[in-house]
């Protein structure tokens, strides 16, 4: 049996908006108990508030199979210096994710500084976070997207807010999200899953299509998000199928690479 990773954006949803065939793909996975997580590099929101932004857009995904950057990065901190402390600018994902893992939040002498994304960013807490790395904090980043998707155009994002710090300190920030490898780690070892047996989803070959390469597992790249055929070509790597969107796998989720036809 295929053990599923899927990318949110741009594979299930359009920011509000249902990508057809959606929801009868991952009702097929819970209907024959597939093993799947849905991965997000975004660290705004926790599993739970996911889980109903998706139920909005008629999408029905347990909160245990909703994985994020901010998950990925707590567990790699847990196990980097378990019952540390941060400095963190970010919302309620990652706060929410370090605090369960026993992780202390202050602005005083931090073990970490920790970015991830918000809408609200701070010159006063940006400015903390460049003094206190400055001083010998660790710099950690969720994600290396330098922008974010809105109705209005691109929102900047974490990426590009780690590039401010980076340039103010000479200090490179180590970045967990995709397309490190670790997160598809870390989501296997969630799912009690091996990279022989599971594959990845995804609508971007830099981030999706290249972590799930890196990780040792099959990959899926879907041209319902931000890349065509053409613009995937341009990658020196391949993903091991093109479709031209997730409603393509409906009935085939058994086999996901036979030879039935592509439409």
């Amino acid at each position: 049996m295929w053990h599923y990773l899927m990318d949110m954006d741009g594979v299930l949803v359009h920011e509000e908006h249902l990508i057809p065939g959606a929801d009868e793909f991952v009702a097929e996975l819970r209907a024959s108990e597939t093993p799947f997580l849905v991965l997000t590099n975004n660290s705004i929101y926790t599993p739970r508030d996911l889980r109903a932004r998706l139920q909005r857009t008629g999408l029905d995904i347990p909160e245990k199979s909703i994985w994020t950057s901010a998950l990925a990065t707590a567990k790699f901190l847990d196990s980097q210096r378990p019952n540390g402390s941060a400095f963190v600018i970010g919302e309620a994902g990652l706060t929410t994710a370090l605090h369960e893992i026993g992780y202390v939040l202050t602005d005083r002498d931090p073990d970490y500084v920790v970015l991830g994304e918000t809408r609200t960013y701070s010159f006063t807490a940006i400015t903390k976070a460049i003094r206190l790395v400055e001083e010998g904090a660790k710099f950690i980043a969720t994600n290396p997207d330098a922008t974010g998707p809105s109705r209005e155009g691109s929102l900047p994002a974490t990426g590009a807010v780690a590039a401010l710090i980076e340039r103010a300190t000479g200090r490179e920030p180590y970045y967990v999200g995709k397309p490190n490898p670790l997160m598809m780690r870390s989501a296997l070892r969630t799912l009690g899953s091996h990279s022989e047996q599971a594959l990845m989803i995804g609508d971007r070959m830099d981030t999706d299509v290249r972590s799930g390469l890196e990780a040792g597992l099959s990959t899926i790249l879907v041209l319902s998000g931000v890349f065509t055929a053409e613009s995937a070509e341009m990658f020196p790597y391949r993903p091991t199928r093109v479709l031209k969107s997730i409603a393509d796998l409906v009935g085939h989720s058994a086999d996901p690479f036979g030879d039935w036809t592509d439409h």
